[in-house]
This record gives C-alpha cells, sequence and structure tokens, in this order.
C-alpha cells in the first residue's frame, strides 16, 4: 500500500462519523489534497468548544464562516462576535466564482451557493438589536470581578446589593449603583451604619472612579433596560435553520473592558438560564469570539478564573464557545486545555519570538507520522489548516492539514442598503429598542432624601416658632396693654383728673 493510500485510510477511518456531522475540507498530504478523504467534525462533539488560529489573512473569518453556515444548516443558531465588520455578507448568497468552484471539486462536494438567517446585534449606538443587562441581573460578585475589586470592597458591592434588596430599590443602571454608593456615606451613612456596619469613604470613593473608568468605555449603553433574554438566541426559522446571530463590534475594539464586560454577562447569563443538557445529539447554541485576545488582553486574575469556570462548566448546557485569534498563545492554557477542536491556519516566523510560538503550537497537536507539524505550520496556504478534532467517542483524531472548502455565503460584506434592510425586517428589533427609564434606586432615593430634608425644613421651622430665647420677655405687646399705654389715651385721663380738681 502507497503512502498515499495508507494516508486516504487514516484519515477516512478516523473522521467516521455514524452521527450528524459538518465537512469542513479534505485532507492533504505532500501539499495536494486527497478529493474525498474528507475532515468531518461529529456535531454531538460541537459543544466541546474550539479554537480558530492563524496570521493575518490566512482565512480565519472564513474557516469561522463555514462553520456557522453548516450549523444553521443543521438546525444550530450561532452567535458571532464580529469585530471587524466582515461578517454580514452571511445574509447572501455567494456570486461563485471559478476558483471556488476548482477548490470543491478538489475536496470532492458540489458548491450550492446559500443565504442563512441573520440578526444584527448592537452594544453600542449603532444600528441593529440593542443588548443590555441591569446591574441587578450582573450581581454583586460578578460586578466585583468587572471591576477588579479588593477583598473588602468586594464585601461593600455586597453590601449595596442587599440594601437595595431589603429595601426595594431596582439597580437598573449605573447611575443607580452609584446614587446607592454615595447615599452609603452621604446622606444614609446612619441608615447603613446602623443595619450594616460601618461603610469606608476611602473604598466607595474606590469603587466609584472604577465604575466611571466602566462607564467611559461605553458601559452605561449595556446597563439597563430591557435586557435581553438569552432564549432569542436560539430561535430557528420556518425552513429549520438555525439563525446566526451577529454582534456589531467594529467601534469598541479599542474598549475591552466593555467588551470583556459583555461577554463574561452574556455566558454567565447563558448558564445560569440554559438547562442541563449532558451528551446530547447536537449543540443547543454555538458561539464564536472573534479577536479573542481582546478578553484576556486586559483581564484580572479573578476575571480570567471566573471564564476558565464558565468555559469548564458550560459544555453541559450544550453551548459550544469557539475562540478566533492569531495566536494560539493569546487564550490562557486553562482555557486552551478545554478545547476539543482546534483549527489552526499558518503562521509566520519573522522572529524569534514567532519560531517559540510555532514550538509550542505544534506541541498542542497529536504527533502524526505523516507531518513534520512545525514545518506544515509555516507553509500551509491561504484556505489551508491543521485540523484535530474530537471523533463521537470523544477521542482525538487524527492531525490532518485540510484544503478548507468555501462558505456559501458571500465572502464580502453588505452594503448599507443591504444591511438596513436586514435590520429593519428583524423579528425582535421592536422588543428590545424601545428605550425604557423607569423610577429605581436613582430616582427613589432622590425622592427620599427631598422629603428628609423637606421633613427637616418643617420642623426647624415649627420649633422656632414654639420657642423664646431664656432671660427675655416677648416683645409682642398685649392688645388692652397696648390700648392702655397710648398717648391719647394718657391725655384724656389727665383731661378728667383737672375738671375734677376744680
Amino acid at each position: 500500500m502507497s503512502s498515499a493510500e495508507s494516508f486516504r485510510e487514516h484519515i477516512e477511518t478516523g473522521y467516521q462519523c455514524k452521527g450528524d456531522f459538518i465537512t469542513v475540507g479534505a485532507a492533504m498530504l505532500n501539499g495536494e489534497a486527497l478529493t474525498g478523504a474528507h475532515v468531518n467534525i461529529p456535531l454531538k462533539t460541537m459543544n466541546r468548544h474550539g479554537l480558530i488560529a492563524g496570521a493575518t489573512g490566512t482565512g480565519k473569518t472564513k474557516t469561522l464562516q463555514v462553520l456557522a453556515e453548516n450549523l444553521s444548516l443543521k438546525g444550530v443558531p450561532v452567535l458571532l462576535m464580529d469585530l471587524k465588520g466582515d461578517l454580514s455578507g452571511l445574509a447572501k448568497p455567494s456570486p461563485g466564482h471559478p476558483k471556488i468552484d476548482e477548490r470543491m471539486a478538489q475536496i470532492g462536494l458540489d458548491f450550492e451557493p446559500d443565504s442563512f438567517p441573520v440578526e444584527i446585534l448592537t452594544l453600542s449606538e449603532q444600528e441593529g438589536v440593542k443588548l443590555r443587562a441591569t446591574v441587578s441581573e450582573f450581581g454583586p460578585v460578578l460586578l466585583s470581578r468587572i471591576l477588579d475589586l479588593s477583598t473588602v470592597q468586594e464585601g461593600i458591592v455586597a453590601v449595596i446589593f442587599k440594601y437595595c434588596d431589603d429595601n426595594k430599590l431596582p439597580l437598573l443602571d449605573l447611575k443607580d449603583f452609584k446614587k446607592v454608593l454615595q447615599y452609603a456615606t452621604g446622606e444614609g451613612k446612619e441608615e447603613f451604619e446602623e443595619s450594616y456596619g460601618r461603610i469606608s469613604t476611602s473604598s466607595t470613593g474606590t469603587i466609584l472612579r472604577k465604575v466611571i473608568e466602566l462607564e467611559q468605555q461605553g458601559a452605561d449603553l449595556f446597563f439597563g433596560e430591557k435586557s435581553f433574554d438569552v432564549d432569542d438566541l436560539t430561535r430557528i426559522d420556518p425552513r429549520g435553520r438555525g439563525y446566526i446571530n451577529i454582534i456589531r463590534l467594529t467601534d469598541i475594539q479599542d474598549r475591552p473592558k466593555l467588551f470583556s464586560t459583555f461577554m463574561l454577562s452574556l455566558l454567565a447569563e447563558i448558564y445560569s438560564t440554559f438547562p442541563e443538557q449532558g451528551d446530547s445529539e447536537r449543540p443547543e447554541l454555538v458561539l464564536f469570539i472573534d479577536e479573542a485576545h481582546l478578553i484576556f488582553k486586559e483581564a484580572s486574575r479573578a476575571l480570567l478564573d471566573q471564564i476558565e469556570s464558565i468555559v469548564k462548566l458550560i459544555r453541559s448546557k450544550g453551548i459550544g464557545l469557539y475562540f478566533v485569534t492569531q495566536n494560539p498563545t493569546d487564550v490562557p492554557n486553562e482555557v486552551l486545555a478545554q478545547l476539543g477542536l482546534k483549527v489552526q491556519h499558518a503562521l509566520r516566523a519573522f522572529t524569534a519570538r514567532d519560531r517559540k510560538a510555532i514550538k509550542l503550537t505544534a506541541e498542542n497537536y497529536p504527533i502524526s507520522e505523516y507531518y513534520d507539524t512545525k514545518e506544515v505550520l509555516t507553509s500551509l496556504g491561504t484556505g489551508e489548516a491543521l485540523v484535530s478534532a474530537l471523533d463521537e467517542k470523544g477521542r482525538p483524531t487524527p492531525l490532518a492539514a485540510t484544503l478548507m472548502r468555501a462558505p456559501m455565503s458571500r465572502m464580502d460584506i453588505l452594503t448599507e442598503a443591504e444591511l438596513r434592510d436586514v435590520i429593519q425586517s428583524s423579528g425582535i428589533r421592536s422588543k428590545y429598542n424601545e428605550v425604557i427609564d423607569r423610577e429605581s434606586a436613582y430616582e427613589m432615593l432622590n425622592e427620599k432624601i427631598e422629603k428628609a430634608e423637606a421633613e427637616a425644613a418643617r420642623e426647624e421651622k415649627s420649633t422656632a416658632r414654639r420657642s423664646t430665647p431664656s432671660g427675655r420677655r416677648s416683645t409682642r405687646m398685649n392688645p388692652v396693654v397696648k390700648v392702655l399705654t397710648s398717648a391719647t389715651f394718657i391725655r384724656g385721663v389727665l383731661g378728667v383728673l383737672k375738671k375734677v380738681i376744680r
């Protein structure tokens, strides 16, 4: 048996699936694709998380697009983080091209242009379905993690939430939280000390500054009502296709704090809301986090611990997480160890640091008798990748240098008019885009303070009326005394006395 034949058998055996699967391409040997030697990803292992990595321009975004399309076709909803603004083309079919036909013929698949149900979401003032969450839903632990607070400061945040719960003060947005924080060491200081103990003004000052820092990155747009219901991410269209939800993030690349805040809140909400699935035949939802290094770039140790914990636990809810980044080293080792599917596009060795990163990356893949992994990593062309997945029994599949299939949808972005049409045809836009600012802690505490001040003023005025300064008689004259001491009355009396004497 030739090496090509044994390699084909090696791939076909390793990527054989009894259940439903997604074909991502055909395996390559010595730089040539073996037509029909398909690299298949079992649908039941797509909730085991994954990584799509590679240098700029090597095809990461197109791989993401291919996975999203095929998941949608299988009835699995998808959530994409679009930081570069180049994923909207999923809503329109590919115009086709001779090079696409040639690639698909090499792989051994038919090419059928197609469009997919797309929902455009936004965290900022861009057009789309608004994503929001209330401070109360965030909770004291998650908020403290985001603000990177000390243990003492975390305790103060917990007290703030407890006070609001006890007094039925809704914490909806950041101005609510800031108002209660200021009240705790200002007008309500005695009330807080009596029920919850003394709160340090220096600690509340630090917390306040960190909240303001978060506001500066646009978090005031994210916190508020109406809260987004994560069940709306799992919609299926009338054709049985899962919705591809695209979050437009092109204007928050320089605001990693807001991005990590949103991601952590979303994952926490999904984890607390979705029921346990166990090992189901397909995932309930798959999330692709593009430019994943932005989550980890400025994350504190506490925040990284929180992310790691959620990544480990959320799989049982039927949720798959896929990190898309330039280099696998952008993702912490604790998270990297949880990823079942790895699609590694080419890496470039321009510096000693690059060569070290390539060596570390190669060590993360199964040993193969058919490849020198370090060499392959630097020689892959655009649209080619090293693939390692899990089979239906959870075992690593053979390492396969893969000619990746082309997307069925447009590889270019939508025009402004096309994007506007997609947004306006949304089935949930009207549900979330109405601005709601109901009475909450901010307004209720202001009203409480105003009433207290008015009551104090009335009490002071009443006291002034009732009391007279000691040692002094009142200067207010009795009416009778006033008449008896008037000049006119005295002159009259004197005139009568004169007449009597005469």
